[in-house]
């Protein structure tokens, strides 16, 4: 019976650690581009910074970044797609 409320209590936690993420926006100084990820692995030997970019969906390598974590609202709203332009009233 002990193994069941274990194992009980590691699914939950497990699904409420899930829900908790870290969000990024990486810049580009050179280049004044910003890209949004949720996982980002540093090279300690280069200082490179490798991630998934959560707009294009595209694998990134900066050597020369600004990394800062960010909200997930701000998240949301930068990686949302354009809302479609309303059609002009006649």
């Amino acid at each position: 019976m002990t193994f069941n409320y274990r194992l009980l209590a590691a699914m939950a936690l497990t699904i409420l650690l899930a829900g908790c993420g870290t969000y990024y926006q990486v810049r580009d100084p050179s280049g004044d581009r910003s890209y949004y990820t949720t996982d980002i692995d540093r090279a300690i030997s280069t200082g490179a910074v490798k991630f998934k970019d959560a707009k294009s969906g595209s694998v990134v390598t900066l050597q020369s970044s600004e990394v800062k974590e960010i909200s997930k609202d701000e998240y949301v709203k930068a990686v949302a797609p354009p809302a479609a332009a309303k059609p002009a009233a006649k």
